[in-house]
Order: structure tokens, then C-alpha cells, then sequence
């Protein structure tokens, strides 16, 4: 099965700062993609060179097995997508702007578009102009749909978006998905909880191009928080918050990070308990109780930031 993305040793640099250092992964169809990391690691870098805005330092960037460069107009056809913050025509109307897309698009549903806005309640001559954010995302999403893509690239589709607006996107996008085969999502957000119940595989991307793909239920079930509370025997005892390849003699990654709080420190870790106990015990902290260290309950937010670091 052919991958709808394919990306190989793709290196990148703004002037002297490092982007992506021979970054590395595919997308199969079929599944919807959370591409997560902190501001400043790529993400919507990413989504411009898979379009073609922007041409990468090193590596290549294949959609649909075509050089992302030189993408067919048959290919482009088979994108939506949405880039950061819903921009539209904004001089037009409802109606106005579903007659300037159809023609552009061979598979362009109409029914699909008004489906989707007349949830708004406004009259088809209505200026996009004159509507909130959450209107506009709706109006953009009707146009997305509307084209039946194959894949759709959404570069953080919640800047702005209220509670509702989001939820509303969402379970729209749930629908599409349903009524068609192999459509394959690829997103960014920074509202992790929105995640939770919508992606299938997560890619965490880091500063350098640090990669880790996995399935969302395998990241919530294996990745932990243990907690040690600073009490008069470890006080003192000083632990720089960095990555586990900062701790020697640790086994690299073995922890992948540590939150050092006033009365407590944080240690998160694919490893078992015993594991971590066994490591951080050889970095002179005293745990004399088999209670002194306790695994800590995360939401997927909390392991997020307990994966990329808070800064």
C-alpha cells in the first residue's frame, strides 16, 4: 500500500537554528494523524514543505508518491487543505464563495458545503466578513468537505474556536471521515484534549527533528508519572529538569524527563516502576519506602507535557 506521506531525511535550518536533522516517517491511508510538539518545532514548517511553499535545507517530501514540489494539479485536487486560522475571501458571501471553489474541483459536492453551513443560521448572502471565528471555521470546513478530499492537511484548525466551535468541528470532520474509505487526516493543534478521542496515531516532534510515532492508546497506557516527594532526607538533592540523556549514569531516555516542584519532583518514563526506583536511587536520592515512589494519574495533556518538557 502506497503511503499518502513519505518523508526522508528532510533537514531544515533558519539561519543557524536547526529544524529537523534527518527526519524520517510515512503515513499510511486510512488513519488520522496527530502531529504534536511546543511552539517552535516545526509543525507548520512541516505542512508548508509537504504543500510545496517551502523548499527543505536536505531530503525529500513525496504526497501521493509525488515530489512535494512539483505536485500534479490531479494530486492537488486530492488535498484540503486548512492553514492556520481559517483564512477565506473575505469579501464574499456563503454563496458567493461556494460558486468560486466548485469549479476548481472535479469531485465538488455542494450538498456537503450547505450541509455544513446552513448549521449556521444565516442567509446564503451573509459576508464571511462579518462572522465570528467560529462561523468562519465552519464556512472554511463546508469548502474543505466539500471537494471530498483524500487527505486533508489541518495546520492547528482550533486558533480562536470556543468550546462549542471546536466540538462542533470535530464531530463534523467524525461524519466525513465515516461516509468515505481510506481518507487519511494529518493536524496539528495545541488543544491536546482534543486529541483524546479523535487521532489514531500521534508523531511527537521535537526541537532537532527528534521523532516518536506511536498509537494514542499506547502512549497513554505505557508513558508515567512517578512523583517523589522532597522530604527532609532528599531536600537538598538537586536534579537538573532536562532529558535522561543529561543523566548520567541513566540509561538514555530511560528518563525522559523530570519536573524538580517545591515539594515534589516528577520523573516520566516508558519504564516500570522499579526501573525508574533503581535509577534515580544510583543519583543519590534516598528512597528507603516502597511508597516514596508513586505513580501519578496523567491526562493526555499532563503526559504531553510531561513528554515534550513546559519549556
Amino acid at each position: 500500500m502506497t503511503p499518502v506521506i513519505e518523508v526522508e531525511h528532510l533537514s531544515h535550518q533558519y539561519g543557524k537554528q536547526t529544524i529537523y536533522e534527518d527526519l524520517n516517517f510515512t503515513i499510511p491511508p486510512g488513519k488520522i494523524y496527530g502531529l504534536l510538539g511546543k511552539n517552535g518545532v516545526g509543525k507548520t514548517t512541516l505542512i508548508k514543505i509537504l504543500m510545496g511553499f517551502l523548499r527543505p535545507g536536505a531530503g525529500k517530501c513525496r504526497v501521493f508518491g509525488e515530489d512535494s514540489h512539483n505536485l500534479s494539479p490531479d494530486a492537488r485536487t486530492r488535498i484540503g487543505l486548512l492553514f492556520e486560522g481559517h483564512l477565506s475571501y473575505e469579501f464574499m458571501s456563503i454563496k458567493q464563495i461556494e460558486k468560486f471553489y466548485a469549479p476548481f474541483y472535479p469531485a465538488w459536492d455542494r450538498d456537503i458545503y450547505y450541509q455544513l453551513v446552513n448549521k449556521l443560521r444565516l442567509d446564503h448572502d451573509h459576508l464571511i466578513k462579518n462572522m465570528s471565528c467560529g462561523q468562519r471555521s465552519q464556512v472554511v470546513l463546508g469548502l474543505i468537505m466539500a471537494q471530498q478530499p483524500e487527505l486533508l492537511l489541518l495546520d492547528d484548525y482550533s486558533i480562536g474556536l470556543d468550546a462549542g466551535y471546536r466540538r462542533l468541528f470535530l464531530d463534523d470532520m467524525r461524519e466525513f471521515l465515516n461516509k468515505g474509505r481510506n481518507r487519511t487526516v494529518f493536524l496539528t493543534s495545541h488543544v491536546i484534549q482534543d486529541m483524546e478521542d479523535f487521532v489514531d496515531e500521534v508523531i511527537f516532534l521535537e526541537q532537532g527533528g527528534g521523532l516518536l510515532t506511536t498509537s494514542l492508546t499506547k502512549f497513554t497506557s505505557r508513558f508515567r508519572c512517578y512523583r517523589v516527594l522532597r522530604d527532609k532526607k532528599n531536600q537538598n538533592r538537586l536534579f537538573r529538569p532536562q532529558f535522561g540523556s543529561q543523566f548520567n549514569p541513566l540509561p538514555e531516555n530511560l528518563i525522559k524527563n523530570i519536573e524538580e516542584h517545591a515539594d515534589y519532583w516528577d520523573f516520566f518514563s516508558f519504564a516500570e516502576k522499579n526501573e525508574v526506583r533503581d535509577a534515580v536511587q544510583k543519583q543519590g536520592l534516598a528512597l528507603n519506602d516502597p511508597n516514596d515512589l508513586k505513580e501519578v494519574p496523567m491526562s493526555l495533556e499532563d503526559a504531553f507535557i510531561g513528554y515534550t518538557g513546559r519549556y
